[in-house]
């Protein structure tokens, strides 16, 4: 069974770059028809997707985070990584990675971010 687990810094300051990553576990991030992505949730918000890559490293953004979102992933560990940039409050959110081959299935556990100096 596929798990994920999202990692890193749980306090960012305004204007730095948020970077986390997703660990994951029972399935390879290389397996084809398979999309990998970021998904955040800010408080009292719906759910907002970020981007994905594909087993070819392949990437799709989000058209209004684009010039801030990169994802790119390693196969070696089996990991696939978020960075924003520019970060201000209004990125504050539960972050989410997730598997996607048809609907967004399973996410990880999600890791609450706050943006404060």
């Amino acid at each position: 069974q596929v798990q994920l687990q999202e990692s890193g810094p749980g306090l960012v300051k305004p204007s730095e770059t948020l970077s986390l990553t997703c660990t994951v576990s029972g399935g390879s991030i290389t397996t084809n028809s398979v999309v990998w992505g970021w998904i955040r949730q800010p408080p009292g918000k719906e759910p907002e997707w970020m981007g994905a890559i594909d087993a070819s490293g392949t990437t799709y953004y989000n058209p209004s985070l684009k010039s801030r979102t990169s994802i790119s992933s390693d196969t070696s560990k089996n990991q696939f990584t978020l960075q924003l940039s520019s970060v201000a409050p209004r990125d504050a959110a539960v972050y989410y990675c997730a598997r996607s081959s048809h609907g967004w299935s399973p996410w990880g556990q999600g890791t609450q971010v706050t943006v404060s100096s």
